[in-house]
């Protein structure tokens, strides 16, 4: 099985928020970013994977900011951890005024994606290489959000979960 270095998978996409993207309160409507953030997600998988990838979950996604019309999204993307056929992608979201000069961070989420062949099959992904202390953190800790997002989804019983046990033990010792 080939290797690849987290770096490689890297992505950065931008997006002008327009009228028809905003609500009433020119705000950007949240299913617009999501689908913005679905699409760059997509492409940082697929540059891992060197396939075809579908979507198979989303974290969860806080809006900790309004997005006003006008401003410039930024979404950076990289594969965090490549299991078996999926890859697990963490996204970051940047809002920026360009007139202000103003930049804060809107949204932060992990993605999840399963590499297909031609005949629509789940393949194999390349494994990971994390390299910086960063990419190492995001690394170990995927274990944990794949487990969790497991148990959400009726995958994977609690009691299975030998992961998160682990973090909750370690919790209570704190």
């Amino acid at each position: 099985m080939t290797q690849k270095f987290a770096r490689e998978s890297y992505t950065i996409m931008n997006e002008l928020v327009l009228p028809n993207d905003t609500n009433t309160l020119n705000n950007l409507m949240g299913g617009r970013l999501l689908h913005w953030m679905d699409i760059a997600a997509a492409i940082s998988a697929q540059k891992h994977c060197n396939r075809i990838v579908v979507t198979a979950s989303v974290d969860n996604v806080s809006f900790k900011h309004p997005v006003k019309l006008g401003d410039v999204i930024s979404i950076e993307a990289q594969v965090t951890r490549a299991f078996n056929t999926s890859v697990e992608v963490r996204l970051v979201v940047s809002a920026q005024n360009i007139p202000s000069g103003t930049k804060v961070r809107s949204n932060e989420a992990f993605y999840t994606f399963v590499a297909i062949d031609q005949n629509g099959r789940t393949i194999a992904v390349p494994q990971l290489i994390p390299e910086t202390d960063e990419e190492k953190k995001l690394y170990n800790e995927a274990l944990q959000r794949r487990e969790l997002r497991l148990v959400l989804g009726g995958k994977l019983k609690p009691k299975d979960a030998k992961e998160l046990q682990n973090l909750f033990k370690e919790v209570v010792r704190e």
